[in-house]
């Protein structure tokens, strides 16, 4: 009988240690997901593309925006706090830390033209194309 305790001992602590370990992954993934900020990418036409990401909380001055090679980088510094301060209760939650994002540009976008813009916490990138990359109409003679 002393095996049988032992081994449901053991099922048990097995069990207990994976719904921890769950809620640890949860907790981190969580955490991580904060840090990545959501974009949404469309093209404009044959003229270029639009790139929206979402940066609440992020002030224009601790973004940094950079175009390497064929990639636009994306670097921002988020620093917020959520405070409640009552009589009789107190609640803190800051988040801290550094978000980056890098997307390949596509063949043909003039890098001189890059245009963005940070309104109520999302930033808005204009990519256009090179003048010689864009389509045109050609009359028929």
């Amino acid at each position: 009988m002393d095996i049988i305790k032992t081994a449901k001992d053991m099922t048990h602590n097995v069990e207990e240690g994976l719904e921890h370990g769950l809620d640890v992954a949860k907790e981190a993934v969580s955490n991580v997901a904060s840090h990545l900020p959501f974009a949404n990418l469309a093209k404009k036409g044959s003229d270029g593309f639009h790139v929206e990401i979402d940066l609440p909380g992020v002030k224009k001055e601790d973004i940094e925006l950079k175009v390497e090679d064929d990639r636009l980088i994306v670097n921002a510094k988020r620093e917020m706090k959520k405070e409640v301060n009552r009589k009789d209760y107190y609640h803190l939650e800051s988040s801290f830390g550094h978000i980056s994002r890098v997307f390949t540009l596509p063949e043909g976008i003039d890098k001189d033209k890059i245009d963005a813009k940070l309104e109520d916490g999302r930033l808005a990138i204009n990519l256009e194309k090179e003048q010689s990359k864009k389509a045109r109409s050609i009359a028929v003679k």
